[in-house]
């Protein structure tokens, strides 16, 4: 049988390898917090769905528990948070089968990096559209079941392609799954999305739903996927239709933000759900701010460019996490004055 470790169980991780578990698969649940790895131990993990409320009995280890391991893995799925890729990677890397695979289920560009420590072969990304969140040990509120949850996945080379069609295979236990033939550019496009949503609103302490709602913001929202898609064009990535869009819906390169707003807010976003950089400052910890509309601007300051309203977007994060603003409505007028 396939042995399948997921790194990061977490909301998304738990609520995944919680699918692939219930599908009679050998999943290993491999986490960094230790008293939710205690509570998987003890009662298992809940997930809290729309259609269902499901209990699943795991195995579950912690960080410090990996070097006791011996027996390899063919698949691990990687969701941690974007910046802990690295590390992560190392930390799997001697359980991971020689034909085995690295599949970054994260927001992000994190696929390069994957294939830096593991050999392009054996490194894969993927797409997520998945809303779930995580405030208790043992306990995953997901607002998107398998069947409004979405994945594309794809390689850098024919034989991560290969690959390709078992991660797939194991990701349609989860939601929709498709397989990307250029995972780069369908990344980006999330990246676009991501640039477009998830940061711009937690500045504000809201909702997307929220965020659009203040004068002015939702065409702040909209051009910082508009730096994003142009950057993305710069970079040589080509404009994707992912998340159930179509090539029409993106045959506009000016359009595609607001055409990948308009998906996410309509199809996989309900009234009140937090986004992940808001769960991540409730909880105290810092955002993937820079994964997300700071990648953005680091990639056009490398052209020679700039991204001006994703730098206002970061610029306020950072002081956010740097407890010199507190995120609130007021926050807004600095990314506004980017429109003046």
């Amino acid at each position: 049988m396939t042995r399948i470790a997921v790194l990061g169980t977490g909301a998304n991780g738990g609520s995944i390898g919680a699918d692939l578990t219930r599908a009679g698969l050998d999943v290993t649940f491999i986490e960094q917090w230790p008293e939710h790895v205690a509570a998987m131990r003890e009662d298992g993990i809940r997930v809290e769905m729309p259609d269902a409320d499901e209990v699943t009995a795991v195995r579950a280890f912690n960080l410090c528990d990996v070097a006791t391991l011996r027996e390899r893995f063919d698949v691990v799925l990687v969701l941690v948070k974007a910046y802990d890729t690295r590390w992560a990677c190392e930390l799997i890397k001697p359980l991971v089968a020689d034909d085995g695979m690295v599949v970054g289920v994260q927001n992000g560009m994190t696929l390069e990096t994957i294939a830096d420590v593991m050999g392009a072969d054996r490194a894969l990304g993927a797409v997520i559209e998945v809303a779930s969140n995580m405030f208790a040990p043992g306990l995953i509120h997901r607002d998107t079941p398998r069947s409004q949850s979405w994945f594309a996945v794809g390689g850098l080379t024919a034989e991560a392609q290969r690959k390709a069609v078992t991660a797939a295979g194991l990701l349609r236990h989860s939601g929709t799954v498709e397989i990307s033939d250029d995972i780069l550019s369908s990344k980006w496009m999330k990246l676009v999305a991501n640039c477009t949503e998830l940061v711009t609103s937690a500045v504000l302490d809201m909702t997307v739903h929220e965020a659009a709602e203040v004068p002015g913001m939702l065409d702040v929202m909209i051009e910082a996927g508009n730096e994003a898609v142009r950057t993305g064009l710069a970079l040589g990535r080509r404009i994707r239709p992912v998340l159930g869009l179509t090539e029409a819906d993106v045959a506009d390169p000016e359009k595609v933000a607001r055409a990948l707003f308009d998906v996410v807010h309509d199809r996989y976003v309900i009234p009140g759900q937090q986004t992940t950089v808001l769960q991540d400052w409730i909880k105290g910890r810092r955002s993937e701010v820079h994964q997300i509309n700071g990648h953005v601007v680091a990639e056009q300051t490398r052209l020679g460019g700039r991204a001006p309203v994703n730098e206002r977007v970061v610029e306020a994060a950072r002081r956010i996490e740097e407890h010199q603003i507190v995120a609130g409505p007021e926050v807004a007028e600095l990314l506004l004055a980017t429109a003046q």
